[in-house]
């Protein structure tokens, strides 16, 4: 056992940022750090704006969870270039979660966001703490994939209001906010608001190719903001971001209501699993670009606290940010201090340049809410997903579908997606595929379902399980191992190819107890091949050792045909010639059949005559490889 030094293990386990700050004596990666912290800050001021207007809360909210968040997540986190914040999905979550109970308190509404993210913080510390982030897995790549392309429309859709500068009324399902969005345009479209968005989005898109270097969201708000400025956009119908409180938020503990957090314990679990399954897979993926370590569970404690952290400064949760991220990456990122640079530009920003965001049009920040979610519906992880299973690419698709129809409550589509996930594993469970062998022309044996072409042998038969035997398939390979031997009247072996069957519990070990004995009183003996430890181990502690006895326990499926042909080999009325696990021909016939572990006497061993020593000697290392056989 591997034992650290307790200055090892208090970085590993409370303060991971002592592996990493030790590197920024090294003036080259001190400067790396500040020029991406600088460059994600330009990125994340309009952005988080942008996320916060979403989830429905002020702008400048979105500022504040940019503030000392990020930093908390850098500091106790494990991944380096991790940038995290308020997200697309995220934001949109908050929104859902809450408008049902903003509607009889509107006033509530960011009391409400700020106990969601304790509740979010709480629950992903706590995973984290107790090393359960394995719980995390609860939600498949196809619910995940499904959910985020569905999530990308619904958000990109949202905006359509405010590109349009069109007020709409609320409704029950978000297909019919769209039809009431585009109905309201065609007639009542604010036409400065529209040219507001398109110039936003000309920018963004233009300075992708022609001015790589230069942040296009950030290009996006300057300008756009200047020109509101100007022309006085407010003056003329136009939305503004507006009046922004100076100076740092206040710290202080959100109001804990317990029947509203039992209405957002759904929702403080969802967010808590999307969230942290959006930020460990940016992390994972840097992680194996730059080559570092990552600990799950200590990112998910770093998340954690950072949502705590943002719950303290009165705001909604965050999680990690791919374009960030990128960002982040890209321009050369070695620490997590970049993310503390980030968070320091932020809180500069809060201090001394709120006014000059005053003139700052919402329907730029809904521009800029589009462009960062196009990237999120991706096709082809669906179709990917449907080409490896079937079943997994019915989820991803269901979950699409569902989230869509059931938006705005998003959690009902996750659900359903998750139970289709749950139910497939089931059934994949009680019905895993079970192969009957043969010897395919390359002298390996393969499934005869998938070789059309193979023939079967009348007394010998092979079977494969990919699978436990477990008490939710037992009947089930019961049945199948019946249904061959009633097919074959003439059979006599049937060889249980285990390699498989990782385990077994009781129901797996009782099926096999009295799936041997009728078949030994039918006239079949049923052999095993290619068993593991743990599969061995059950049957010697449960006592079926004695009704499957070691001599018929081989290591290898070749040894197993050895120990069948040996008896039929005796019987002359078997013909063995339409057999395809007959013995090859190359393979000599033995002088005699050995069934039981041959014990020899000292006093019989002296006592034994050689009349022939070449004979002898081939008997007697028949016998011994015989006899390692049946030890295997």
């Amino acid at each position: 056992m591997v034992s650290l030094n307790p200055s090892t293990f208090l970085k590993r386990a409370f303060l991971p940022f002592l592996s990493w700050v030790g590197e920024l004596k090294n003036t080259d990666t001190l400067k790396a750090d500040l020029m991406a912290g600088l460059t994600v800050a330009l990125v994340l001021i309009p952005q988080s704006m942008a996320y916060a207007q979403l989830a429905g809360l002020p702008a400048y909210y979105g500022l504040y969870a940019s503030f000392l968040p990020p930093m908390i997540a850098a500091i106790f986190g494990s991944s380096r270039q991790l940038a995290t914040g308020p997200v697309a999905v995220v934001s949109l979550l908050t929104a859902t979660s809450l408008e049902p109970l903003a509607t009889a308190n509107p006033e509530g509404f960011v009391i409400y966001a700020a106990m969601l993210s304790l509740m979010v913080g709480v629950f992903q510390l706590f995973l984290g703490l107790t090393k359960s982030g394995v719980l995390v897995d609860l939600l498949s790549h196809p619910v995940v994939i499904g959910f985020t392309n569905a999530g990308a429309i619904i958000i990109a859709t949202s905006q359509l209001s405010k590109i349009f500068g069109v007020e709409i009324a609320k409704t029950d399902h978000h297909y019919d906010l769209v039809i009431n969005v585009v109905q309201a345009a065609f007639n009542n479209t604010h036409l400065l608001t529209l040219m507001f968005a398109v110039i936003a989005f000309v920018i963004m898109i233009t300075s992708k190719r022609f001015l790589p270097r230069i942040p296009g969201v950030l290009l996006a708000v300057v300008i756009t903001t200047a020109i509101s400025y100007f022309m006085k956009f407010h003056e003329l119908g136009g939305k503004v971001v507006g009046s922004i409180p100076a100076g740092l938020p206040s710290i202080s503990i959100p109001e804990i209501d317990f029947s509203v957090m039992l209405q957002l314990f759904t929702a403080a679990i969802t967010i808590s699993l999307i969230g942290f399954m959006e930020a460990i897979s940016i992390a994972k993926a840097m992680a194996a670009k730059t080559r570092q370590r990552l600990n799950t569970n200590q990112e998910l404690i770093g998340q954690g606290l950072s949502n705590i952290t943002a719950s303290l400064f009165g705001t909604y949760p965050v999680s990690g940010s791919f374009s960030r991220s990128a960002v982040n990456i890209d321009n050369g990122a070695k620490t997590g201090f970049s993310s503390i640079v980030t968070g320091l530009v932020v809180g500069i920003s809060l201090l001394w340049l709120t006014p000059l965001l005053w003139h700052l049009p919402q329907a730029t920040l809904a521009a800029v809410i589009i462009m960062a979610v196009v990237n999120l519906v991706k096709i082809e992880p669906i179709i990917h997903a449907w080409h490896a299973e079937r079943q997994d690419g019915i989820v991803a698709i269901a979950t699409f579908i569902f989230t869509l129809l059931y938006a705005p409550h998003l959690d009902k589509g996750i659900l359903i997606g998750v139970g289709l996930t749950i139910s497939m594993f089931i059934i994949r469970s009680m019905r895993p595929r079970m192969a009957v062998l043969s010897r395919f022309k390359d002298a390996t044996m393969r499934d005869i379902s998938v070789h059309k072409e193979l023939d079967t042998c009348e007394y010998i038969s092979m079977v494969r399980f990919d699978y436990s035997l477990l008490f939710a398939n037992a009947s089930y390979f019961e049945t199948k191992v019946l249904e061959i031997s009633a097919k074959n009247p003439k059979l006599r072996f049937i060889i249980f190819d285990a390699e498989g069957v990782n385990t077994m519990d009781a129901t797996g070990e009782s099926m096999l107890r009295n799936l041997a004995e009728r078949l030994q009183q039918n006239g079949i003996e049923f052999i095993i091949a290619r068993m593991k430890k743990q599969f061995v181990g059950v049957m010697k502690r449960t006592g079926l050792i004695e009704i499957i006895p070691e001599e018929r326990i081989f290591s290898r499926i070749t040894f197993a045909l050895e120990y069948a042909w040996d008896v039929l080999d005796e019987d002359t009325d078997h013909d063995m010639e339409k057999c395809p696990l007959a013995r090859p021909k190359e393979v000599q016939r033995p002088k005699k059949r050995v069934r039981k572990k041959p014990v020899i006497k000292k006093d019989e061993e002296s006592k034994a005559t050689t009349k022939n020593p070449a004979v002898e000697s081939k008997k007697e290392n028949t016998t011994v490889t015989l006899k390692k056989d049946n030890k295997k």
